[in-house]
């Protein structure tokens, strides 16, 4: 009978002592404000320049907290390279890029073909809270550029990955 109650209380002492591990399960949601040339002069031997937002947003659920890196990347776009980055008006080709800074040599992109990709971090995300980052983008249209009256676009595709 002492056999059993010593290990009984072995096991008991075992079970008392496993740790929990706290667990945070993290989302998180992208917002980027596009960036807004407005009226584009080809006559202008000065260039276009505008803005845009990035803002990720990461909440908590679960027990605990953790710490993350948001890193961010965009795509190429239509043109399908990061060297430059054309806009379209039907067949009419508009060239521009997006940068991280006013400096305009750093494209933002995704690491390659000479693009940079960006982070942010360390976020710490407490289960029931959120954490965040924001940044600019700096779109610039270069100048003398010879292109047809039109709206022009580009779709850019917002990777996030933490």
């Amino acid at each position: 009978m002492s056999s059993r109650v010593l290990v009984m209380a072995l096991l008991l002492a075992l079970l008392c002592s496993a740790r929990v591990q706290a667990a945070v399960t993290v989302n998180c949601t992208t917002t980027a404000g596009g960036i807004a040339f407005g009226i584009y002069n080809p006559l202008s031997t000065v260039g276009t320049a505008s803005t845009g937002s990035l803002k990720v947003v990461c909440t908590g659920s679960g027990f605990g907290a953790t710490t993350i890196t948001v890193d961010v990347s965009l795509s190429p776009g239509l043109s399908g390279n990061y060297a430059t980055r054309t806009m379209l008006s039907g067949s009419n080709v508009l060239d521009y890029n997006i940068y991280w800074s006013t400096a305009y040599t750093q494209i933002i992109g995704n690491g390659t073909g000479g693009s940079y990709a960006g982070s942010a971090g360390p976020i710490t995300i407490i289960a029931g809270g959120s954490g965040q980052a924001t940044g600019t983008m700096y779109g610039y249209i270069p100048p003398s550029q010879d292109v047809a009256p039109g709206g022009y676009s580009d779709v850019i595709t917002v990777t996030v990955t933490y």
